[in-house]
């Protein structure tokens, strides 16, 4: 998302190294790439404007102190501007109420208000141990119901049924009476949405909203939508009493710009963000932090929270001392980082929170280190055996020619395995002697998929 934007801020950047201070003069060309990115990005004309109005005020004349350059006091200004427009500070959902808390789903058909509810309701019970009840007040749409009660189940959380002879109160209303008899501390209710906005569709939340007075009522919004999606965003603003905005498909090949517009137009925050099919795709949306991945500064914290919540803290320690005890990295131990890394969402997913100059990593990731390959890896390891695992080195070419076979893949998938596993070997040694810097050198191909 937003890599045009990204990549024309760095360009920005490298051409004011070397000047003592940020002048009216160096500034212009740097406002008017500005400019044309956040418009090639479907970023809101009046949204721009403030934007550069506020960047021209706090940065010019602006004194480069210290070892500072004046292309990171700029980004140090553009961020700052960057978090604002965003809302400033990471707004959660609100729970504190009687439960069951209601959440309502509002938003276009199509913008992902089922998958969301589903995902956000697997969020729910797994970090913060909620018991979730999600409904579908959608009797219009073909299989609406049905799709919601698939992903429910997926998501680990309950489903009440309704049919599409019901009238849609009706269904919320015996749904929030089930929530409170069954003791649910959260209820979602997913609503009808249409292809554009319509009176009958806004009379309808309306009403449902009015009958079971939510705590939560967030619309969901199609990041692909680009300009469309804050035009939308604002009429149903100003038809229901909304609290929250999530963004979908925040990872898809969309301009990105309704990030930057949805708050600044709407003045509601956004509250997470879609960042891919699965029903772990989901994140909290902080300002602070996609103000940092839009400039190449990364989200490491984001990645850490992460790791805390995918890794096998006690797996990784005894992988530690393995390795600086010197026993070696084997392919048991390959396979495991290989989980571990699935677990995080892949290798895209990892290294698109690192800072801008692993971005060749972040691209060669994306073309190979997918799913696919890292399953089909796996499966290769899997076809070994034990004393294979433990000991690479007795893989030789009769080996590598049963094991392909098990494995259904070319022997020349096999060579390229091990040749991976001899440099993630490398690296390990590396990093167990406190080279980090010849450990990033190595990292080039080491991952399943990555050239």
């Amino acid at each position: 998302m937003l890599d045009n934007l990204t990549q024309r801020f760095a360009r920005v950047v490298k051409t004011l190294r070397g000047q003592a201070r940020l002048s009216e003069e160096n500034i212009a060309e740097m406002l008017r790439e500005v400019r044309v990115a956040m418009l090639e990005a479907d970023v809101a004309l009046p949204v721009v404007k403030d934007f550069i109005g506020r960047i021209k005020e706090k940065a010019v004349g602006q004194e480069v102190v210290g070892s500072l350059t004046p292309g990171q006091a700029l980004v140090g200004v553009v961020h700052r501007e960057l978090t604002a427009l965003m809302g400033g500070q990471h707004s959660g959902l609100n729970l504190a109420t009687q439960p069951p808390a209601v959440i309502l789903m509002a938003g276009l058909q199509g913008a992902g208000k089922t998958t969301t509810t589903a995902k956000l309701g697997k969020w729910l019970r797994e970090r913060h141990k909620k018991k979730v009840l999600a409904v579908s007040c959608d009797v219009y749409r073909p299989a609406a119901i049905e799709q919601l009660k698939t992903v429910a189940a997926q998501a680990g959380i309950d489903f009440f049924p309704s049919t599409a002879e019901q009238q849609p109160l009706a269904i919320a209303r015996d749904a929030l009476d089930y929530a409170r008899k069954h003791h649910h501390d959260v209820l979602f209710v997913d609503t009808a949405g249409r292809l554009a906005i319509d009176q009958a569709m806004m009379a309808e939340v309306r009403e449902l909203h009015a009958a079971l007075q939510p705590i939560e009522t967030l619309f969901v919004v199609d990041a692909m939508l680009g300009q469309d999606a804050v035009n939308t965003a604002k009429a149903f603003a100003e038809s229901l009493p909304l609290t929250g905005i999530v963004l979908t498909k925040l990872d898809g090949d969309a301009r990105g710009g309704a990030a930057l517009s949805v708050r600044q137009v709407t003045g509601k925050p956004l509250k997470f963000a879609g960042v891919g099919e699965k029903l772990t795709g989901i994140e909290e949306f902080h300002p602070e932090r996609m103000a940092a991945r839009i400039l190449g500064m990364g989200d490491i914290l984001g990645l850490v929270e992460e790791a805390q919540r995918s890794v096998d803290q006690d797996k990784a320690e005894a992988l530690a001392k393995k390795v600086k005890s010197g026993k070696g990295f084997d392919l048991n131990d390959f396979r495991e980082q290989i989980g571990q890394m699935r677990k995080m969402g892949g290798m895209g997913a990892l290294l698109e929170k690192l800072p801008a100059q692993f971005g060749q990593l972040a691209q060669q990731a994306g073309s190979g280190a997918d799913d696919k390959v890292m399953r089909r890896t796996e499966g290769i390891i899997n076809s070994m055996t034990p004393g294979e695992r433990a000991k690479p080195e007795l893989i030789k070419a009769s080996r590598k020619r049963r094991i392909a076979t098990g494995a259904g893949v070319q022997v020349q998938e096999v060579n390229r395995l091990l040749t991976q596993f001899e440099q993630m070997q490398k690296m390990m040694k590396q990093f167990s002697k406190g080279g980090m810097a010849k450990m990033m050198r190595t990292m080039k191909g080491v991952l399943p998929g990555m050239r």
